[in-house]
């Protein structure tokens, strides 16, 4: 179970509509699958079906994680007009970059009204496992 606070929540979902049409992309970390810190991730694509991001964000987001005793849980992205479920390019990306032991986040703004937020894992195999989510 991935447990993300409201305001994490909340601040997901704006970083995706200010990103809309492009898909969002970052980081949230924190201990034992709860989220304290997130972090926004210049996607360096800019683009509506993929992202990609900036190393230095990353490594900057890794380094202070990691000042702050934290650790990586998650990475987000949004998909911008299809559901939140991780698109075979998601589960390649993850497969590629070996991070199978963090929670993959998914916002959609399918429905830009009633954005929806889902959670997953990535084995490696390349099976989707959906996590349970807990908002609060």
């Amino acid at each position: 179970m991935l447990r993300l606070p409201e305001e994490f929540a909340r601040q997901i979902i704006t970083h995706a509509r200010e990103e809309d049409p492009n898909e969002c992309c970052g980081i949230l970390a924190g201990k034992d699958s709860t989220v304290s810190h997130a972090y926004r991730i210049t996607n360096t694509v800019k683009s509506p079906y993929r992202y990609l991001m900036d190393p230095q964000e990353f490594l900057n987001a890794d380094k202070d994680a990691e000042s702050n005793g934290v650790e990586f849980v998650a990475f987000y992205h949004s998909h911008t007009h299809s559901e939140g479920y991780p698109s075979a390019t998601d589960v390649r990306m993850a497969l590629e970059s070996g991070w199978l032991d963090v929670h993959y986040v998914l916002v959609s703004l399918e429905d830009k009204e009633n954005p929806v937020i889902r959670a997953f894992n990535i084995n490696q195999s390349g099976k989707i496992i959906e996590d349970e989510l807990e908002i609060a």
